[in-house]
């Protein structure tokens, strides 16, 4: 026997098994890398810039100086130049300049500083070079009446120099002059008003085209958040800053009494058919879906140094410590688009959004007492690209009779092709006085055709019909890439005010949808009641003479009850009072021990259904309820007090206040 063939042939043997073995864990774990849930963070990273602890940071304006430096202002009047904001190691803070007035806005032109404070427009210079301001001057002074909400906010550069600055409603009936309206000052300090309508501008940006694009929060006239391209002598929804279309230099004679004789409760867009100044938004952001409040507005002019969205538009939103995504297009002469989610968990309230020189944002936030999703008071973050283009929805286009949508990487076609993998829906908002709106108008899309392109980057989705003036919802369900990754946000919203001229799509046998399949996983608000349920019993039960007990509870600012604490017995009939005396919609809702964080976050879930059951979800930890107030209303319920002794908690389910607006209700023996 030879020994040495022998001794061969088993290393050969040995080696294969070898092989194999690799082969296939090199491919399990390429599957798995593959095949595994993706994050945002898989694709961009959070980096937090070390804030002093005798530093209240709570940003309001960022500007990057052109050596790098980063300057931040706070609503509590002091600019913070940092050194070192990019790392690696520990960011110096200088403080430059103090004793301002509440600074929302902060720019940095030819050596100077330019800032909204809430009565001025400042510019602020260090002239002896010490590191420190010496010099403040006044570009432009602002009319106050002394209301809370007379914020001011920016400035904001165009090309030819002249600043761009935004001014708040104050919440009485007294409005100092040009409250409610975007200005274009010169640097000589010169006021052009150039449009009003708004309620609470804190977002808006100059784009790389020289246009105007704004964010608004949901509130009175305010359905939801949107984002508006404002031009000069367009009304953009509230009414209030009409007062001052009679004083010289105002661009458009509209009356605030005109709007409200008019309005009826119909969608902006019916509204706008009969005033003709009243200009619709661009992209509307579902409330509670998207965010709770729109702010900065930060185009994408990386030329793809921060991923694949060159072009788009990221959305800062305060209330859920997020960013947002918004690709626009012009149909017929005139801007719209959709919003997508991009990225969250920052640690506080976003305000403000600015590139860095080495293209990653500078993302300074505050809660303010207003509460957000992040759980700090305050702090400065940046978001940087780590060069890997995730699987999204890139982008959608109206077509004449449905809609095209564009993906950052190929798709499967197998998937593309699927019809079980969409859901289409439509619905608007009221424009009303009140605060917020609920959905109205919501239709399930029948989608006739799908049409997916050769290469997998996009594919046509044919309606049976597309709704003008609606905001269409586009979800998809079980779409991969061709490298079997799952997409890593899967809606988009695409607000049509236009709808494409041109012949509507011819349908082969093979782009028709054979069978619609119908979308019982999504519930139809317009089908949702707020019919009152046995946990908000607005009548005295009849078997009772008189509550036990009668609890007031009433709001202060901040997202706060004015009454935390509330001791009641076992088993007692409890009669509760609600007065929401606050600018903003609030409810209470009693829970069982410990289940607060579990209702509030199964409340901002309720998505599009949300506002038709009062952000209260069926749950069995939900005791009793009142009803969603808008601004200075009340309601009174009646419910019996838990048996069991304990601590019980009472919030608001509303999303974004539930983490703070709480109370402790003690039930004892």
């Amino acid at each position: 026997m030879n020994t040495k063939k022998k001794f061969n042939s088993t290393q050969m043997y040995t080696k294969s098994i070898i092989l194999v073995v690799l082969l296939s864990i090199i491919l399990s774990t390429s599957y798995a890398q593959k095949s595994r849930v993706q994050s945002e963070k898989d694709f961009y990273s959070l980096k937090t810039i070390s804030i002093p602890e005798d530093v209240k940071l709570e940003v309001g304006g960022i500007a990057v100086m052109p050596d790098g430096r980063i300057a931040a202002s706070t609503r509590k009047g002091e600019i913070w130049i940092i050194e070192n904001a990019y790392g690696p190691g520990v960011a110096h803070f200088t403080k430059f300049a103090s004793g301002l007035h509440e600074i929302l806005g902060l720019a940095y032109k030819d050596g100077a500083f330019y800032c909204t404070q809430r009565g001025e427009l400042t510019k602020i210079e260090d002239t002896n070079k010490d590191g420190k301001a010496d010099v403040f001057t006044p570009v432009a002074v602002f009319d106050l009446s002394g209301g809370y909400h007379e914020y001011a906010y920016g400035p904001v550069f165009d090309q030819n120099g002249d600043m761009y600055v935004t001014l708040n409603l104050s919440l009485g009936e007294d409005l100092g002059k040009w409250h409610g309206w975007l200005l274009k000052i010169t640097p000589e300090g010169v006021v052009n008003p150039i449009a009003t309508g708004f309620r609470s501008p804190a977002g808006f940006t100059v784009n790389s085209k020289g246009e105007v694009f704004y964010a608004e929060n949901q509130g009175n006239w305010v359905g939801s958040g949107r984002i508006t391209h404002v031009e000069k002598g367009d009304f953009t929804g509230n009414p209030d800053g009409l007062k001052f279309t009679k004083e010289p230099g105002s661009p458009l004679s509209l009356r605030p009494e005109t709007v409200k004789g008019i309005v009826n409760g119909k969608p902006m867009y019916e509204t706008a058919k009969k005033i003709k100044e009243l200009k619709l938004p661009v992209v509307w952001f579902p409330h509670t879906i998207m965010g709770i409040s729109t702010s900065d507005i930060l185009e994408d002019v990386t030329n793809g140094a921060f991923g694949p969205f060159s072009g788009q538009y990221f959305v800062a939103d305060q209330g859920h410590s997020k960013i947002m995504r918004m690709s626009l297009e012009k149909v017929n002469g005139k801007y719209q688009g959709a919003c997508y989610p991009f990225f969250e968990g920052f640690s506080s309230g976003l305000l403000r959004l600015r590139w860095g020189l080495d293209n990653s944002i500078f993302a300074g936030m505050t809660s303010r007492g207003w509460a957000s999703r992040g759980g700090q008071q305050y702090g400065l973050q940046r978001l940087v690209w780590n060069g890997e283009t995730p699987f999204e929805m890139k982008n959608i286009h109206a077509l004449t009779d449905g809609f095209e949508l564009e993906f950052t990487t190929p798709a499967d076609s197998t998937d593309l092709k699927n019809s079980m993998n969409y859901s289409v829906n439509s619905f608007t908002y009221k424009y009303h006085e009140d605060y917020g709106s609920p959905i109205i108008n919501f239709q399930e899309r029948k989608i006739i055709g799908i049409i997916p392109s050769s290469d997998g980057l996009k594919v046509k989705l044919v309606l049976d019909s597309v709704i003008e003036g609606n905001i269409h919802e586009i979800k998809l369900a079980n779409i991969q890439s061709k490298e079997k990754l799952p997409l890593l946000h899967n809606t988009g919203y695409y607000t049509l005010n236009n709808i494409p001229q041109g012949e509507k799509t011819l349908l082969t046998e093979a782009d028709k949808v054979k069978m619609q399949h119908h979308q019982s996983a999504i519930i139809s608000p317009s089908k949702t009641s707020t019919v009152t349920s046995p946990k908000r019993q607005l009548k005295m039960p009849a078997d009772w003479t008189q509550p036990d007990m009668v609890l007031q509870i009433k709001t202060k600012p901040g997202l706060k009850y004015d009454v935390s604490n509330f001791e009641i017995k076992a088993g007692s009939k409890i009669r509760l009072v609600f007065n929401n005396n606050d600018d903003m919609m609030h409810n209470v809702v009693g829970v069982m021990p410990g289940t607060a964080d579990e209702v509030a976050d199964l409340a901002i879930k309720l998505g599009l259904k949300g506002s038709q059951m009062n952000y209260v979800p069926a749950s069995s930890n939900v005791l009793f309820n009142t009803a969603l107030l808008q601004p200075h209303s009340s309601e009174s319920i009646y419910f019996i007090a838990p048996t069991k002794p304990g601590e019980y908690t009472f919030l608001c389910t509303y999303p974004g206040h539930g983490s703070i607006m709480r109370g402790v209700l003690k039930v004892v023996l």
